[in-house]
């Protein structure tokens, strides 16, 4: 019974083995992503178009709720850029930035992204998300990343701009340099230059200097904190605010708030399809992340209970004024890095963002917004990758166009149509590639049992017996391909007169292929070719048996496909090596 609970509520497996070893590694790395995650989450919530307190808020309850349901020791929950900008394209659609509007829109995405996720884990259908390749994801998250800087560069300008598509921003980006505000110009230059540096310098500048590892790691990840505070400073003590320069302004005081999604049909209906493609996209991000970090340690995450733990925190940020949250990358890593050894690390975290949500909030009235662009500016250039075009290039022409054709239509069409072109293109490439699978024609290895490739290997081959094997289990999307390619092997006048079907490679074969199957016998049976099956799986053999097709074969069942070749080419004595399933 225990178990079965456990299942569910991975806090009572490892809360009832957590001792102070792990207290004081959790405490530390509560502190080092809480120092990372302040400014990141100001960032993303602008990212998202939402005021800079909804960062912060879906960084509380969220990650609090992962700690109990998560089964990720590391995996640190929260805002992410992609997730972000996905969030500003969905919500953007209904209503506009800045209203009541817009920010019950947000909720309302998080509560719906929950209750999907929260779905999809109680019914075990993780595997749903293999249905995205990492191409097409590859692909979407490198074009995601050039939509995400250049949407910021407008803060880095102070002009006013805007766009969904690359060339919309490019556009309103070159129509508004007239009114560049050289001030904000200097800071959003400065502010990326410094972190660019921080990322690849300072650490072994530390170092070099005689710090610590640990205080030069330390110093490293504090490094948009140092930013942050310099040009805070910076715009309070020179009034820049009065000269142009765009500023946080106001945030409140206060621990997140009670909040409410919106219910209404019409709402609902709009953001239901985003708030799915958000929960894959965030999933697959998440549980990519999770199983890495889990495998350097040796630990297990399950799949089906990372999207219960993802819905909880889903659900949570809807009902305390966050917006849409999965497990990041880069402060999952950090969180790994700085020693986490439970998700107790992220209970910690958020009570660290708790403290800060209610007596820092004050000190960052002065942070221009030109500093937020250039956090998300380092961070999500970082998620770019061009390598894969020619990775894929080199290995698959069909996966090199996927990636190519979603970077196009994401940077060409936005986000949505270019995830949701992504799902449908990796699902199109699987069932052409099923729909027409290698298949073999093979010949006996010469003082072996083995049959090879006729076109790859000199092997022994017989005028009267063609033997076929085909490297994918039959369905209804090959079913014709197979009848067709056979009916080309066996035209008028050949001289073939047994035809073996070898199975080795089919886990299944459903009830359209079985048709074809039976189709395929009674041709061959009126054409006087013997139609045989050899190396049928067990499983594949069970189904079988429940059909009319073995009774009516018109041949046998062979255990191998040395058997067939023995039994068909008369080198048994004429007695055939029938067999009923392995």
């Amino acid at each position: 019974m225990f178990q079965r609970i456990a299942r569910y509520l991975p806090i009572l497996d490892w809360g009832r083995r957590y001792d102070r070893s792990a207290l004081s590694s959790d405490l530390i790395a509560a502190v080092i992503v809480t120092i990372m995650l302040i400014p990141q989450s100001l960032a993303y919530a602008m990212l998202a178009g939402l005021p800079a307190e909804a960062g912060i808020y879906a960084s509380i309850l969220p990650i609090m709720l992962y700690a109990v349901f998560g089964t990720s020791r590391a995996l640190a929950v929260g805002p992410v850029a992609v997730v972000s900008l996905l969030t500003a394209s969905a919500v953007g659609q209904i209503a506009q930035q800045g209203t009541a509007g817009y920010a019950v829109a947000a909720l309302t995405l998080a509560f719906l992204s929950g209750g999907f996720l929260l779905l999809l884990g109680l019914l075990r259908l993780g595997f749903l998300a293999n249905f995205l390749s990492h191409p097409v994801i590859a692909g979407f998250i490198t074009a995601s990343g050039i939509l995400i800087a250049t949407s910021q560069l407008k803060h880095i300008l102070g002009v006013e701009a805007g766009g969904h598509t690359l060339i919309e921003m490019l556009a309103s980006l070159f129509a508004g340099l007239g009114r560049i505000n050289p001030i904000t110009l200097v800071i959003g230059v400065a502010a990326t230059a410094f972190l660019f540096w921080v990322r690849k310098g300072l650490k072994p500048f530390l170092r070099r200097m005689g710090l610590p590892a640990f205080a030069a790691d330390l110093a490293t990840r504090a490094g948009p904190v140092i930013a942050v505070v310099a040009t805070t400073v910076a715009v309070w003590g020179f009034g820049l605010a009065g000269r142009g320069v765009s500023i946080v302004g106001d945030v409140p005081q206060s621990l997140p708030p009670l909040t409410m999604p919106g219910l209404s049909p019409d709402l609902i209906r709009a953001l239901l399809l985003p708030a799915i493609l958000i929960s894959i996209i965030g999933f697959v991000e998440s549980i990519s992340v999770a199983q890495t970090l889990a495998a350097k340690r040796r630990q297990r995450v399950d799949p089906n209970q990372e999207l219960i733990g993802l819905g909880a925190a889903n659900l949570g940020a809807a009902f305390t004024g966050g917006y849409p949250v999965t497990g990041g990358f880069a402060r999952s890593a950090v969180n790994f890095d700085a020693g986490a050894e439970t998700p107790a690390a992220g209970a910690f975290t958020a009570m660290g963002l708790a403290i800060a949500a209610v007596a820092l909030t004050p000190l960052v009235y002065y942070l221009p917004d030109a500093t937020l662009a250039a956090t998300i500016i380092v961070a999500v250039l970082s998620l770019v990758d061009f390598s894969i075009l020619r990775k894929t290039w080199a290995y698959s022409r069909t996966d090199f166009t996927a990636v190519a054709a979603t970077i196009l239509l994401t940077l060409g069409l936005g986000v949505e149509i270019g995830i949701a072109a992504g799902v449908l293109i990796s699902v199109g490439l699987h069932l052409y590639k099923t729909s027409r699978p290698h298949m073999a024609e093979v010949g006996l290895v010469p003082g072996t049992h083995h049959f090879r490739n006729i076109n790859r290997h000199r092997v022994e081959t017989r005028p009267d017996l063609l033997s076929l094997r085909i490297d994918e289990s039959l369905y209804f999307v090959n079913a014709r391909f197979l009848e067709d390619q056979i009916q080309d092997r066996v035209t008028q006048g050949c001289a073939i007169r047994n035809v073996v079907l070898i199975c080795s490679a089919m886990n299944e074969i459903d009830f359209s292929a079985l048709e074809s199957l039976e189709a395929i016998n009674q041709r061959l049976r009126a054409m006087g070719i013997g139609f045989h099956l050899s190396e049928v799986k067990g499983p594949v053999m069970d189904r079988l048996k429940r059909s009319h097709l073995l009774t009516q074969l018109n041949g046998q069942v062979f255990l191998s496909h040395y058997d067939a070749w023995q039994a068909l080419t008369g080198q048994d004595g004429g007695q055939a090596a029938s067999t009923a399933a392995q």
